[in-house]
């Protein structure tokens, strides 16, 4: 198993910043992706950005240019920092990682972004 810690959602107005960060334990030797996703109320949940051990990386197309992903698969650490931020950003974000072990993904319990003034 593999167990997910996120930290650092809040209230922000529009245009400002915020960065997630996500901690794995556990069984994390096999994991090869960690990303953050995201569900808005009434939508699917969708990627905004991953991350691989190989170091390629991923991301929406709208959020590309104003978020910036970093992992260090030697701590299992996955951080997202979001800049101009939207109020279309707003949802509950998740944190995710890919075990090669088990072939799944394990998600963190979610953090609440809301962009409003």
């Amino acid at each position: 198993q593999v167990q997910l810690v996120e930290s650092g959602g809040g209230l922000v107005q529009p245009g400002g910043s915020l960065r997630l960060s996500c901690a794995a334990s556990g069984r994390t030797f096999s994991i090869i992706s960690m990303g953050w996703y995201r569900q808005a109320p009434g939508k699917e949940r969708e990627l905004v950005a991953s991350i691989s051990s190989g170091g390629d990386t991923v991301y929406a197309d709208s959020v590309k240019g104003r978020v910036t992903i970093s992992g260090d698969f030697a701590t299992n650490t996955v951080d997202v920092q979001m800049n101009t931020l939207r109020p279309e950003d707003t949802a509950v974000y998740y944190c995710g990682v890919y075990s090669a072990a088990v072939g799944r993904y394990y998600w963190g319990q979610g953090t609440q972004v809301t962009v409003s003034s």
